[in-house]
């Protein structure tokens, strides 16, 4: 459970804090959000997720908070909940607005700061392939947009099949990324990621390999999942080897796996 939360500038308990009926976050989901990794009382990323958040904001034609108030308020949340290690989730919306799609003329965005401990860690995953598509064309693709729905459904639907975690195509015939999660491949002897023009987000944990020299983008076509030796889903908070794409195994690399890691958690 939650203990304290920082919301529009105030730290509060979490059973105290309210988010308006009017808020379109809420109602359209019309606004963004950042997972961030909390280690050692510090988000070694945080110059990163706020770049990326400024980014996502102007795509949104959304007013972005600023990036001094929101590391004073990663701050007092951590120090107000004493928190060391875990997870923080930053959400910005649009805030409140009369009915209909259109944003009031004056928007005040609503900010909310929230934290959890670490999660256990998940062991490798079966993955399915999902029917919902991602289309690297449109620029909300590269956003971290409070409607996550097909993700949502994505995982829904391999649970259901029997899967930990689904594939999501993108447009052409190629692998975008996992439902919550940047895909690392090992594939005709290269380390690859989708780029972003096939559907991936551009993932913070996805660029700190990338500029290592640890991957390079290159697409990867559905129809050579067979081909694959090796994959990871690759997030802000960890890195999980794949266990099985549909009902083929694949053989791993811990090696691999072991310089990830340590490329992006020490």
């Amino acid at each position: 459970m939650m203990g304290m939360v920082w919301l529009d500038g105030r730290l509060m308990p979490a059973g105290e804090a309210r988010i308006d009926p009017a808020d379109r976050g809420f109602l359209l989901g019309d606004g963004l959000f950042e997972t961030m990794w909390l280690a050692h009382g510090a988000v070694p990323r945080l110059d990163r997720h706020l770049a990326r958040l400024a980014e996502g904001c102007a795509v949104l034609m959304l007013p972005c908070p600023d990036p001094s108030m929101l590391r004073e308020a990663v701050e007092e949340l951590v120090e107000a909940s004493g928190m060391r290690d875990g997870s923080l989730r930053l959400t910005v919306t649009r805030g409140c607005g009369p009915r209909g799609v259109m944003p009031p003329a004056e928007v005040r965005p609503t900010v909310l700061l929230t934290c959890a401990p670490p999660a256990a860690r998940r062991g490798a995953v079966r993955l399915g392939v999902s029917r919902y598509v991602r289309d690297g064309a449109s620029p909300l693709s590269r956003v971290k947009s409070l409607n996550y729905l097909p993700s949502v459904m994505a995982r829904m639907e391999a649970a259901a099949a029997g899967f930990d975690d689904a594939l999501l195509p993108g447009a052409g015939g190629v692998v975008a990324e996992t439902s919550a999660a940047n895909l690392v491949v090992l594939l005709d002897g290269m380390v690859l990621t989708p780029p972003v023009s096939d559907g991936a987000l551009p993932g913070t944990s996805r660029a700190v390999l990338l500029e290592a020299g640890f991957c390079v983008e290159g697409s990867v076509p559905l129809a050579r999942l067979a081909d694959v030796r090796a994959a990871w889903l690759v997030s802000a908070l960890s890195v999980v080897p794949v266990a099985a794409i549909g009902g083929r195994a694949l053989a791993g690399d811990g090696g691999q796996e072991m310089v990830m890691r340590a490329l992006l958690f020490g």
